[in-house]
């Protein structure tokens, strides 16, 4: 808390020596440390009264669980939104197989080669889980 390395501590003691005297310096200290010790406890206190009547820790839990709802929400729309550009690429490039069958020896284009954009790429194999997320 306090930043007191020795030799403040020493100054401190010698201060004390000389103004309070020998005689009364120990009962001095001894009353000091009670009246501190007096002061920790009653802020200790009054902050965990002061909790306790505002729910602090039912508001923290609830902030808590309302940024992981928030979150989890996000990652939904995420999801969806990749699902539904998947399955529109899908539907486009496969809407009727027999017109999209070549043989396998027969020369592509250079726009044949392009590669496949990253979001069907993705997940290729799997399957959409639309009716498995939370409403």
């Amino acid at each position: 808390m306090f930043d007191i390395g020795f030799f403040e501590l020493l100054l401190i003691a010698v201060v004390g020596l000389v103004v309070i005297g020998p005689e009364r310096l120990p009962g001095t200290l001894r009353k000091l440390a009670l009246y501190w010790g007096r002061i920790k406890r009653s802020i200790s206190d009054t902050r965990q009264e002061i909790e306790q009547q505002i729910g602090a820790d039912d508001i923290r839990r609830q902030l808590h669980n309302e940024e992981v709802m928030q979150r989890l929400a996000r990652a939904e729309a995420e999801m969806n939104k990749s699902l539904d550009l998947e399955e529109s690429g899908h539907h486009s490039s496969h809407s009727d197989p027999a017109e999209n069958t070549q043989p396998d020896n027969a020369e592509h284009t250079p726009a044949e080669q392009a590669p496949e954009p990253a979001s069907e790429t993705r997940s290729a194999n799997a399957q959409p889980e639309n009716s498995k997320t939370p409403s």
